[in-house]
């Protein structure tokens, strides 16, 4: 029976790589893909797309803004699905796509403006990432645009929040 175990397991390792190959963890802007928008003059709309296998924590997800003229409201974070975490013991986590909403104030006629996002997310195999900094420039017209992704009724971004999409000029 050992020489039997012993032979398939000969045969099997050159193969391991392979199965390894297929685990290869993405880089954390791919497992979580990051993009934000205005919604309206004072709401900014920021999408997480988070791959198959990941999720992010979300008490660890922080907001901040530059310069110190425009001020960021509290982040409307929708609830999360709880889970035991091996790390963190129990927290609230999101996986596919999370629609956060911020209220912005920023003085009439301001310029363009950086959104700081602060996350922590990890893979289901085990491993997890060090805390994020990614930055956005915001303003009409500028940032990055949320993906769209397939809607009832073909609704937009926004149009999903309950909001309507500016008219094109």
């Amino acid at each position: 029976m050992k020489t039997l175990l012993l032979a398939m397991l000969a045969f099997l390792t050159p193969f391991a790589h392979v199965l390894a190959a297929d685990r290869e963890l993405l880089s954390p802007d791919k497992a979580f893909r990051l993009s934000a928008q205005l919604s309206k003059a004072n709401e900014i709309v920021v999408r997480y797309d988070v791959a198959k296998g990941y999720y992010l924590y979300r008490d660890k997800l922080k907001f901040a803004v530059e310069p110190s003229t425009v001020a960021l409201g509290a982040a409307h974070l929708p609830p999360g699905r709880v889970k035991e975490d091996e790390f963190f013991g129990q927290v609230e986590t999101y996986r596919d796509d999370v629609l956060i909403r911020i209220p912005v104030t920023r003085p009439a006629g301001s310029e363009p403006f950086t959104l700081i996002v602060r996350s922590q997310g990890c893979a289901d195999a085990g491993v997890c990432y060090t805390p994020q900094h990614q930055q956005i420039v915001i303003g009409p017209g500028l940032g990055e645009r949320a993906p769209e992704s397939p809607r009832p009724n073909g609704a937009s971004l926004l149009e999903s929040l309950g909001r309507q999409a500016p008219a094109k000029p």
